[in-house]
């Protein structure tokens, strides 16, 4: 397999700084892993105007760490000589020809004897100075790790959308056993397939985003990055709308049975795919709406008309027919999968998304 390598006019431009950013970004990236094109980004910078500059920093650094360098090995030196200090000692203190007084030995003797104290008062700073930054360094990698997970979340899940949500879920539970609404389920079944959707409309785009432009033009941005505030966003959506469904009460027995509490997840997994597919050629926010105001308008045409049962028992027996079922549910698959290769064959629009 042939790979792609950076041609020399674009590591020129990318040494010289006349690159744009997002071009030299995208360099960068495949400077990561191709050694063969790093190093002729390097040649070239050495062989510019930056190579001058490079060897200045490069020797003023050598000259800095030359300079103060004496000083702490000969403060450790001991320390790793400590246990031979004794047998050096001995033989300076039984030289019998050397003319020195026998009042010279003595002397001699304290310092070789304080020689253990004196090196382990040394290293005990160095100890200590090489402990210390451990749980800083720690700390740095997880707020990093912390962070980038943050902001590959996206910015629905850092807003209000979120609040949002629990308010859906917790208000059903709310109108269900604090106000006797019978209706809470259907409710709950109609609104749930669109929270995810505007999930997506809210973590993609220059309304969502003050970096937006960055981000898009970035290796890491584009239909990578769409996927993966999509999957936060029904992370978020999928339990708690469920977990809701599934603490709502039985529904009146003179209603029609609503559908099951998890028959709403193939149907806001589709429409969240068909969002993406159409975001592609009208952006995200548009998109949302056609698709989230189809869902409410389906279910909402029936219902606006009279036909005697009451608006509950007309959009629980709209939704029993758009959800229950293995034929609803396998058109929903179908619509799921269709959505799906729409949008890996459109992947490319995405990399230049809501940009301009």
């Amino acid at each position: 397999m042939t790979r792609w390598h950076a041609p020399d006019d674009l590591i020129a431009r990318y040494t010289d700084g006349s690159l744009p950013e997002p071009d030299a970004w995208s360099l960068e990236k495949h400077l990561e892993h191709c050694t063969p094109c790093a190093t002729r980004t390097s040649r070239a910078a050495a062989g510019g105007a930056a190579g001058t500059v490079l060897a200045e920093v490069r020797g003023a650094v050598l000259r800095a760490a030359a300079g103060p360098a004496p000083a702490p090995h000969a403060a450790t030196a001991p320390t790793a000589s400590a246990p031979a200090a004794p047998a050096t000692a001995a033989p300076a203190a039984s030289m019998p020809a050397a003319p020195v007084p026998a009042t010279a030995a003595h002397p001699a003797t304290p310092p070789a004897a304080s020689a253990p104290a004196a090196a382990a008062s040394a290293s005990a700073p160095v100890a200590s100075a090489g402990a210390a930054p451990a749980p800083a360094a720690s700390f740095r990698a997880v707020g990093g790790r912390f962070g980038r997970v943050l902001w590959a979340a996206g910015p629905a899940l850092r807003g209000a959308w979120t609040g949002a949500v629990l308010l859906v879920a917790l208000g059903a539970l709310a109108l269900a056993y604090g106000g006797g609404l019978t209706g809470a389920r259907p409710l709950l079944l109609a609104v749930a397939p669109v929270v995810p959707v505007a999930g997506v409309a809210l973590s993609y785009g220059r309304h969502a985003d003050p970096l937006h432009e960055i981000v898009a033009a970035s290796p890491a941005g584009g239909l990578r990055l769409v996927l993966i505030r999509t999957a936060a966003v029904l992370a978020v959506s999928v339990p708690l709308l469920t977990a809701a469904g599934l603490l709502l009460p039985a529904a009146d027995p003179r209603l029609p049975r609503p559908p099951a509490a998890a028959a709403w997840l193939l149907p806001g997994l589709a429409l969240t795919l068909a969002t993406l597919a159409l975001a592609g050629f009208v952006g995200c926010r548009t998109a949302a709406a056609v698709t989230g105001g189809g869902w409410l308008a389906a279910l909402a045409a029936p219902v606006l008309v009279d036909t005697g049962a009451g608006p509950a028992a007309g959009l629980t027996e709209q939704l029993s027919r758009c959800l229950t079922g293995v034929q609803a549910q396998g058109c929903w698959a179908v619509a799921a999968v269709l959505c799906a290769l729409l949008l890996a064959a459109r992947r490319t629009a995405y990399d230049r998304l809501e940009t301009m």
